[in-house]
């Protein structure tokens, strides 16, 4: 099989400035991602069976990109018409997909993106998405999910006419008795190629989806300092404790080093 890695990340963001860019435990957000695909074709694929490509309309991205040395990555300069922070990420996945098959001259079966901002992820988690992923090929996409903490028909609540209630009304007294809900983790994807060229973008996630459960880190998506502030408190802990998630490190580390020392 043929696969395609996704990164994306824009230059600006308005809920946190420059969040892409930020450094985690002294390396690069960036180079986690980068470290969890290198690893995972390592140990589970040939090289030639993989392209990596990184979107992004960020020279410094770019540059961080092209001066590690152990992951092959084709750069796709983000065109203007994708920059806005309102446009879905699906577009941008799609743009990838495209352009990486015009380049390579060949078509590939499973495009998976992971996430910049929600890096506490390991190398079996990517593969566990990919498994399904395959197992399942008419579903559109698998993504990684983490068990809820809150549940809307027990304790999550909404404001109406002036008023608080729950956000679906129920009677159930514990949350055991609920139905499950989970929340969408945002780190990993793996998409069917050919959903990604003809589904509606903004409805992509409303039907035809499968998905793997995901350790919960606490810590969901870097959306603002605090958020960033704990998740590098989060990733101190399961670094030092949990030897997968010391590997995604390592690499990572690895990666920054040769940049650092190219520097100097």
């Amino acid at each position: 099989m043929s696969y395609l890695f996704t990164v994306c990340g824009r230059a600006g963001s308005k809920g946190f400035k420059n969040k892409n860019l930020k450094s985690m435990l002294d390396v690069p957000l960036i180079y986690y991602t980068f470290a969890a695909i290198y690893v995972f074709i390592r140990k589970y694929g040939k090289e030639e069976d993989f392209q990596v490509v990184l979107n992004t309309d960020s020279d410094e991205l770019i540059r961080l990109a092209e001066q590690q040395q152990k992951l092959k990555v084709m750069v796709i300069r983000r065109s203007e018409d994708l920059a806005g922070d309102q446009v879905p990420k699906v577009s941008v996945i799609r743009d990838c997909l495209i352009k990486a098959e015009r380049s390579s001259k060949k078509e590939f079966d499973i495009v998976i993106d992971l996430d910049l901002t929600s890096p506490l992820r390991t190398v079996e988690d990517v593969k566990n998405a990919v498994d399904k992923k395959r197992a399942r090929p008419e579903v559109d996409v698998v993504y990684s999910v983490t068990h809820s903490r809150r549940n809307p028909y027990f304790n999550m609540v909404r404001e109406d006419d002036g008023f608080f209630k729950k956000a679906i009304a129920s009677n159930f007294v514990t949350r055991q008795q609920t139905p499950v809900f989970y929340d969408m983790n945002a780190s990993i994807y793996a998409y069917k190629p050919e959903a990604l060229k003809n589904k509606e973008a903004g409805g992509f996630f409303n039907d035809n989806a499968d998905a793997i459960i995901m350790r919960d880190t606490a810590v969901l998506d870097i959306d603002n300092e605090m958020d960033f502030e704990l998740m590098s408190v989060v990733a101190d802990y399961l670094i030092k404790n949990y030897p997968e998630y010391r590997e995604i490190f390592d690499q990572a580390s690895q990666m920054d080093s040769v940049v650092k020392k190219s520097q100097n």
